[in-house]
C-alpha cells in the first residue's frame, strides 16, 4: 500500500514519519521510501544532499518527493556561517572549520576540466560561494582585491573563441577571496556596508542539493521545491556530469515546478557518469577531447545505453536561473527525453569562467528530446545541441536577448525547428547538417560552417545504436515558411565571418548549394573520379521553398517562391509574467501562404537516409503554433510562428 511519508524541521528523524510525527530530514524519508510512496515536505529550509537510494519500479509505480501545496520548501547546498570579523571598511572575514564541509571543501576544488578555457595568466576560479541574503559574490584572487574590488571576467570572441579579462564596472562589489588551510579555511568578503552576522549569510557546502550517489535510480519525481546553492562542478561532455539536481545515469525521473537556482556549473543534468571517461583530455593530455568525446559514445553503448535504461526524463515547468554554466546540461543520459514549459534564464552571465560547453540548455547525443514552449533570455547561448542531434525536436521555443539563441554543432540529423521565435542578434548558428525548419521567426543572423576534421556518429533511427560516423560537410538542410528579419551585420558583430563560414540575414548564405538531390547527383557522377574522391568538395543539396524575407534579408538563389515583404517592426514585450511578441507587417505579407498543416513531407537526410518522424515512427505533425493555436488540416498558413499572422499590428501572448 503506497505510504505518504511526512518531514518538517520541527519533525525527528527516531519518529516514523506519519502527519503527526513527522520526520526531520528529507534525507532519511528518502531512506524509507518505497515504489508507489510520496515524501511530502513541509515549510521551511532542509540543508542537505537527497541522495536516493532507490527509486520506482515504471511510471505508475515510481517514488514522489514533493512540496506540500502552498508551502514554500527551500533545498539548499549552502551552510550558515556566523562569526564574521571586521577587518578594514568593508571587508570582514571569517574563519570555517574544514569539518563543516566533510570530505568535499569548495573553496578548495577548481574550476577545470575538458573545453574550459582560462585567459592566459588568469588564475583558477573555485566551486566555493558566498552569498548574502540570497546573492552570490565574485571571486577574487587576493586579500587586497577584497579592499578595491575589480572582478577580472572572462569575455570570449564567439568567432575565434579567443578569452580575454576584462574589468566590468557592474561586478566590482560583492567579492570575496579564501585561502585553505589543514583545519580550517579563512574567508574575506567585502560585503558593502552590510552587517555579516546580522544579514543571513552563507556558503555553499555541498556538492549537490538531489542527486543519487548510485545509478539506475528509476522512476523518480521531485515537484514544487526551491533547488539552490550547490558546488557542483565543470560539466563537459567528457566527463561526469553531476548538476544540482538530476538523476545521475537512470530513466524516467520527472523534475517539474521547481525553482531551481545557483548552480556553481550546471542547475539539471540528465548527463554522463564518469566510467565512460572522465576528463581525460586534461588529465592525460594525451588524445583531443573530440577523440575521447567518440570514444564515450561507444563506452556507453557497452555498460546499456539504450531506451530501456537510460533517459525518458521530463524537466517542465521549472525556472531554472542564475547558474554559472549550464541550466540544464546532458551527454548520453539526456536520450528520448522531454523538456518543456521552463523559464531558464542568466546563465553564464556571471562570466567568472569560460568553456565550451556553456548554455541555457546544453545537449549531446539529444537522440529523440523534444525542447518544447520553453522560454529562454539572458543566456550566453540559449540552447546548443552538440553530436547526434538526431529525432531533436526545437519547437514553440520563446528565445530572446541572449548572445547567440540557438547552435547546432556536428550534427546530422533529422531534426526539426518549428515555430520558435529567435528573436536575438544571432538567431541560428548551424555547424552542422540535416535540419529542418519550419515556420520560424528568425530575426538575428545565420550562420552555416562546415565541419570536416570531426567525423561524428549517427544512428539508427529512434534508437542509440551507432550506424556510422561522417564528417559535417554543410548543408542538407530545409527551410519552409520562416519568416526573417534583416540588419546591419557590421552591427550585428562588428567582424566579418571566420574562414569557411558564411553569415548573413537570411537563406542568402547557402548560395552556391545545389537545389535538389537530382542536382547534386549530376555534380558528382563523374566516372573519372573515384569513390569518394568525386564528392569531395561538392556542396550538399538544400530544400529552401516559401519563406518570406524583411528588408535587409535575402533568400537562397535557388529558393523556389519566396516573398519579399518590405519592412517589418519586431519586438519582445514583458509585462510582469506575462510576454507578448509584437510585430508590424506590411501590406504585402499576405501574399505568402504555405501549405505545412498535417503530416510534414520533407526529404530525408542525406547521410543517415532517415526520414523526419515523430518518436513513434510516424511522421512529423506541426498542430500547434507559437502560442498554443492549432494548427487545423485542409488551410494554408502564413510565413512566421503564427497560424493566424496578417499585415498591420499583430500583438500576440506567448507566455
Amino acid at each position: 500500500m503506497p505510504t505518504v511519508i511526512h518531514v518538517r524541521p520541527d519533525g525527528s528523524d527516531h519518529q516514523e514519519g506519519s502527519a503527526d510525527r513527522p520526520l526531520a530530514t528529507i534525507g532519511r524519508a528518502a531512506a524509507l521510501a518505497q515504489p508507489g510512496d510520496t515524501v511530502l515536505v513541509h515549510q521551511g529550509v532542509y540543508r542537505e544532499w537527497v541522495k536516493p537510494p532507490r527509486g520506482g519500479l515504471s511510471d505508475t509505480r515510481r517514488i514522489t518527493y514533493a512540496a506540500a501545496p502552498g508551502e514554500k520548501v527551500l533545498i539548499t547546498g549552502a551552510e550558515r556561517v556566523t562569526g564574521w570579523v571586521l577587518e578594514n571598511g568593508t571587508v570582514w572575514s571569517v574563519r570555517i572549520p574544514n569539518a563543516l564541509f566533510g570530505g568535499f571543501n569548495p573553496f578548495a576544488e577548481e574550476v577545470g576540466g575538458d573545453w574550459i578555457v582560462y585567459a592566459s595568466g588568469s588564475p583558477r576560479k573555485h566551486l566555493g560561494e558566498v552569498y548574502l541574503n540570497g546573492r552570490s559574490f565574485y571571486e577574487v584572487h587576493a586579500v587586497a582585491d577584497t579592499l578595491t574590488p575589480s572582478v577580472r571576467t572572462e569575455v570570449v570572441d564567439d568567432w575565434t573563441g579567443a578569452a580575454d579579462a576584462v574589468r566590468d564596472p557592474d561586478q566590482t562589489r560583492y567579492v570575496w577571496y579564501a585561502e585553505v588551510g589543514a583545519d580550517e579555511t579563512r574567508v574575506w568578503a567585502n560585503f558593502q556596508g552590510a552587517d555579516p552576522n546580522a544579514e543571513l549569510v552563507e556558503v555553499n557546502v555541498r556538492r549537490s542539493v538531489f542527486f543519487p550517489t548510485e545509478h539506475h535510480i528509476d522512476y523518480i519525481t521531485v515537484r514544487g521545491f526551491e533547488l539552490a546553492q550547490a558546488a557542483c562542478p565543470w560539466t563537459p561532455p567528457t566527463a561526469d556530469q553531476p548538476g544540482l539536481i538530476g538523476p545521475n545515469w537512470a530513466k524516467g525521473w520527472v523534475i517539474e515546478d521547481n525553482d531551481i537556482h545557483d548552480a556553481k556549473c550546471s542547475g539539471v543534468s540528465l548527463g554522463k557518469e564518469a566510467s565512460t571517461g572522465h576528463n581525460f583530455a586534461t588529465v592525460r593530455g594525451d588524445k583531443p577531447g573530440y577523440q575521447y568525446q567518440l570514444e564515450s559514445v561507444f563506452s556507453a553503448r557497452q555498460i546499456g545505453w539504450d531506451a530501456e535504461h537510460i533517459g525518458s526524463h521530463v524537466v517542465r515547468g521549472n525556472t531554472i536561473h542564475h547558474c554559472g554554466q549550464n541550466g540544464i546540461v546532458g551527454h548520453l543520459g539526456c536520450v528520448f527525453s522531454t523538456i518543456e514549459d521552463n523559464h531558464i534564464h542568466h546563465i553564464a552571465t556571471k562570466r567568472e569562467f569560460y568553456g565550451y560547453e556553456i548554455a541555457g540548455i546544453k545537449l549531446h547525443a539529444a537522440i529523440d528530446v523534444v525542447i518544447r514552449h520553453n522560454r529562454i533570455h539572458d543566456c550566453t547561448l540559449g540552447t546548443w545541441l552538440d553530436w547526434q542531434a538526431q529525432g531533436t525536436r526545437v519547437s514553440r521555443n520563446l528565445y530572446y536577448a541572449n548572445s547567440r539563441d540557438l547552435f547546432v554543432e556536428v550534427s546530422h540529423g533529422p531534426y526539426v525547428v518549428e515555430h520558435n521565435l529567435l528573436g536575438s542578434r544571432a538567431s541560428l548558428e548551424l555547424f552542422s547538417q540535416g535540419g529542418a525548419f519550419v515556420h520560424n521567426l528568425v530575426a538575428g543572423t545565420v550562420s552555416i560552417e562546415p565541419v570536416l576534421d570531426r567525423p561524428t556518429p549517427y544512428h539508427r533511427p529512434h534508437s542509440t545504436q551507432v550506424a556510422g560516423y561522417a564528417a559535417i560537410v554543410g548543408g542538407d538542410d530545409r527551410y519552409v515558411g520562416n519568416l526573417f528579419l534583416g540588419g546591419d551585420l557590421s552591427r550585428a558583430y562588428g567582424r566579418s565571418a571566420r574562414a569557411g563560414q558564411a553569415v548573413g540575414y537570411g537563406t542568402a548564405c547557402y548560395d552556391g548549394h545545389p537545389a535538389s538531390m537530382a542536382e547534386y547527383r549530376t555534380l558528382v557522377d563523374d566516372p573519372s573520379r573515384g569513390d569518394h574522391e568525386r564528392f569531395a568538395g561538392v556542396k550538399q543539396p538544400v530544400y529552401i521553398a516559401r519563406n518570406a524575407y524583411a528588408d535587409g534579408a535575402a533568400a537562397f538563389a535557388g529558393e523556389e517562391g519566396s516573398l519579399a515583404v518590405g519592412a517589418v517592426v519586431a519586438e519582445v514585450v514583458e509585462e510582469g509574467e506575462e510576454v507578448f511578441v509584437r510585430l508590424d507587417l506590411p501590406a504585402g505579407f499576405d501574399g505568402l501562404a504555405v501549405d505545412t498543416a498535417g503530416p510534414l513531407s520533407l526529404p530525408p537526410v542525406r547521410f543517415v537516409g532517415a526520414d523526419f518522424e515523430e518518436r513513434d515512427g510516424g511522421p512529423v505533425v506541426l498542430d500547434l503554433d507559437l502560442a498554443g493555436t492549432p494548427r487545423p488540416l485542409g488551410r494554408a498558413y502564413p510565413a512566421g510562428p503564427f497560424a493566424d499572422l496578417r499585415s498591420g499590428v499583430t500583438s500576440v501572448r506567448v507566455w
